[in-house]
Formats: structure tokens, sequence, C-alpha cells
């Protein structure tokens, strides 16, 4: 997996969750097509009356998620920028989504306006192996954020952290990154207090 297949599900997925704030500072999300995804960049668009444009132009970030039918999830979270040659852009979107000729016809596309998110961190969450899989990426200018945990060198080694784990991906008092779910069972079990969230 990689940042670009990760963006592809999205796409076949197509109709997928994005969330903003409001001007209250209060979450906001709604299904929105994504329209094009190339060289690690998702675009889509939005009509300038819509509470949702308002929301992208004063805080440009943003976070989407969706799952398809394999239990696959993506979650990507970056910021949205409005993209220059406005027309440019809605022509291409109507012609690889022929359907959105029905919703705008002729000129009324053009109330539209084109973001992309082509800056932030894309996560890859995969329920229907087991064991699991999570794998993340940065895409642009962004690097992967470290998440999860991890068993420091004070581990007194007593095994309860791998009698405990869901998925049984820590050994030998390491966690194998690319199959814990990050629920934090290991640390709150663990009677040394040696387990930590990374970043903390």
């Amino acid at each position: 997996m990689n940042a670009q297949k990760c963006l592809e599900i999205l796409r076949e997925i197509k109709d997928v969750s994005f969330a903003t704030v409001d001007e209250k500072g209060l979450p906001q999300i709604r299904i929105i097509d994504v329209m094009i995804v190339e060289d690690e960049k998702l675009y889509f668009c939005t009509a300038r009356g819509k509470d949702f444009y308002r929301q992208l132009v004063r805080d440009d970030h943003v976070a989407i998620s969706a799952m398809n039918t394999k239990w696959q999830m993506v979650r990507l979270s970056g910021t949205a920028d409005k993209l220059e040659d406005q027309k440019y852009w809605i022509d291409r979107i109507f012609e690889e989504n022929s359907s959105m000729n029905s919703v705008y016809p002729d000129d009324s596309r053009y109330v539209l306006e084109a973001f992309c998110i082509q800056n932030g961190e894309v996560e890859f969450f995969d329920l229907g192996q087991e064991p699991i899989v999570r794998e993340s990426f940065g895409i642009g200018k962004e690097e992967a954020k470290e998440a999860g945990f991890y068993i420091t060198n004070d581990c007194i080694q007593c095994g309860v952290c791998e009698k405990v784990c869901p998925q049984k991906c820590i050994k030998e008092y390491k966690i194998d990154q690319t199959h814990c779910l990050h629920c934090g069972l290991c640390q709150e079990k663990c009677p040394a207090g040696v387990v930590k969230r990374k970043g903390e």
C-alpha cells in the first residue's frame, strides 16, 4: 500500500465523508464526491453558496473518511487549496464525472469551485484481514505522524501485554505497528507502566 493507492480507494468509493469546522468551531460533516485522483493529489468541488465552501475558505483544514465493501478504511487529513484556472478544473471534473452534467447543466457548473488536497496525511486501515493492517503515509510536504504505542527499555518482561493484545501483535516485548489497533489495552494492563503512547 502507498499514499496514491489509498487516494485511489477514496476515488473508487467516490461518495465520502468530508469534515470541516464552522464559524463557531463546531464540527460539520457531509458527503462529497471525490472527482479526480492523480499524483498523490485529491480533487473535489463545491458550490460557492454552500456552507461547506464558506468553511473551506475560512479554514482550509479538512478531514475525509470512507470505508469500502472489503472493510478497508482510508482517512485523509490535510489542507484544501482552491485551484487557479477554475474553468479548466471544473470542465475537467465534468469530463471525468459525467453524472455532474445533469446536476449542474450547461454553464451553471461554473457556480462550483475546485479544490485540491496535496499536503496532508493518509491512513489505511484494513479490518478485512487477520491480523488487521494499519499504515500511514505523508503526502506532499507532510510526513506521517507517529501514532500508537511502544514498550520502553524499562520493560520487566512479564508478558502481560502479549497476552492481552487483541491482534497478538506484541512479540518479544515489541509492538508490530502494522497490525496494532492503537486500542491502548497493553498500556492499561502493563503492571510496570512502561508502555507509552507515541508523541507523548
